[in-house]
């Protein structure tokens, strides 16, 4: 049973990622385990070389100190460290992969702060009538307008369309 938890998915097996991800760079770098140990103890993380070569076995559980210790001596960030070595060992995808994560956490905070306002927009509109039609076509021409900005910096002008587009709509 552990085996096929451990192939199912290799994200879920954080510190054998680590032990795993230790040795890759450790090797990449060429260091042997007493160097290492050396750079660990060097900034302020005593190890001796016994403890990395069972920590890259196994045979010894990684800390949080430890793995942070092995993050600043290689120079990497802690998630990348308890990456999937397969992923981690390439530096670049491990960076996009944080850079993809980070931007639909924004989406999802930006979509929680959109509905919120929506919310506060339709409560407030639901008691002053007089002013809804108005309002709901200023709301849905700002966000026609935002969405046309977006659209013509990432594709440009439509097939067809020449020239700066705002000045046919300023006429």
């Amino acid at each position: 049973m552990a085996e096929e938890e451990l192939s199912e998915g290799v994200l879920l097996s954080g510190e054998a990622n680590v032990a795993t991800r230790i040795r890759v760079e450790r090797e990449a770098r060429g260091w042997s385990t007493n160097a290492l140990s050396d750079r660990l103890n060097e900034a302020g993380f005593e190890m001796n070389p016994s403890a990395v070569w069972r920590i890259e076995n196994g045979k010894r559980r990684i800390n949080l100190d430890d793995a942070i210790g092995f993050a600043e001596v290689f120079g990497i960030d802690l998630r990348n460290l308890a990456g999937p070595p397969q992923l981690a060992a390439k530096a670049r995808a491990m960076e996009l992969i944080d850079e993809v994560v980070d931007a639909f956490r924004a989406t999802q905070r930006a979509n929680a702060a959109f509905t919120e306002a929506r919310d506060a927009f339709d409560a407030y509109l639901a008691e002053h009538h007089d002013i809804r039609e108005e309002a709901e076509v200023m709301v849905s021409n700002a966000i026609a307008e935002e969405t046309n900005k977006h659209l013509m910096k990432a594709y440009g002008p439509p097939p067809g369309e020449h020239g700066d587009s705002s000045s046919a709509t300023e006429a």
